[in-house]
């Protein structure tokens, strides 16, 4: 099926329409279990979820023919309305949106340009989000320029935002999916302030979003602290009304580790309600979808 991937592949503030179509699911216990649908405030809210879905690839122990029926099926009962994604390759996507059916769509962009290389890419439900406009930058002294790095690391980084309307509420929101360098602080920290200056120059009258995996632990390195930006961004986890157990969300297929570090990371603008938080431990058979575990928020913007 056509999926939302922006053509020609660098346009900036591009106007989409969506589709919308019918997918049945049910709801997983992670953090929007069937309560969701509950209480008036449950409807209103999002189902948030970031996840890095490690890259697609057939070499190794843990090959992704292997994990997209299981990630397939995590999916489907999580069923997100906002998905942030990281490491996805342009094929792994559509995989994804294959898999979740007609509802789902996605706008993303490979860093290295076009479908290259991976994506910071954000998936969305259909029937509740319409995107507006989006654009894309990367973590760099030139964040104009396709697949540049210039802050010492080597791998490339960027961001991906979408401003969003929802069908539902009425209102309207920015969502920004990002990944940090996983080796390189001093390019951390650059990026968390590239991100933050990028957010403060977006309207300020609408809330935001922000998923990623940050590649440094929650409240434990200056990029924290850096991404919530003096108040103007919290951390759902700490905001939430209801949470489930914390686990290192950086599993590498080893066992899980109770009270563990966050790398990722759901972030909402202040005037945000988190209504639960949790970090979705699904598996089957010990096969884990990917190398780390999905952090979702139910979020009332």
């Amino acid at each position: 099926m056509p999926v939302s991937v922006p053509r020609p592949p660098f346009s900036r503030r591009t106007a989409l329409h969506a589709a919308a179509a019918a997918v049945a699911a049910t709801q997983a216990t992670a953090v929007a279990s069937a309560s969701a649908t509950s209480s008036p405030d449950r409807r209103r809210a999002l189902r948030v979820m970031s996840f890095n879905l490690r890259y697609a690839s057939e070499t190794g122990p843990h090959p992704w023919s292997e994990r997209r029926p299981v990630m397939r099926r995590l999916l489907r009962r999580e069923k997100p309305h906002l998905l942030g994604t990281q490491e996805g390759l342009h094929g792994q996507l559509r995989d994804i949106v294959d898999d979740l059916g007609a509802r789902y769509a996605w706008i993303g962009l490979g860093r290295a340009g076009g479908s290259h290389d991976e994506f910071t890419a954000v998936l969305y439900d259909t029937d509740r989000l319409t995107p507006e406009e989006y654009d894309h930058f990367w973590l760099s002294g030139t964040p104009a320029l396709i697949g540049s790095a210039t802050w010492g690391n080597t791998v490339v980084r960027m961001a991906s935002w979408v401003r969003f309307a929802d069908r539902r509420t009425g209102g309207r929101f920015y969502a920004l999916n990002t990944h940090l360098d996983h080796a390189h602080q001093y390019a951390r920290e650059r990026g968390a302030e590239l991100i933050t200056s990028r957010l403060r120059g977006l309207d300020p009258s609408l809330p935001r979003v922000v998923t990623g995996d940050f590649n440094v632990a929650a409240h434990r390195n200056p990029v924290y602290d850096t991404m919530l930006d003096h108040g103007t961004l919290k951390d759902t986890w700490d905001d939430a009304a209801e949470r489930g157990r914390q686990y290192a969300t950086f599993h590498g297929y080893r066992p899980l580790v109770p009270d563990g570090d966050r790398v990722d990371w759901i972030l909402a603008s202040p005037s945000a309600r988190t209504l639960r938080a949790g970090i979705n431990t699904f598996s089957e058979d010990g096969r884990f979808p990917s190398d780390h575990l999905p952090v979702q928020a139910l979020v009332e913007l």
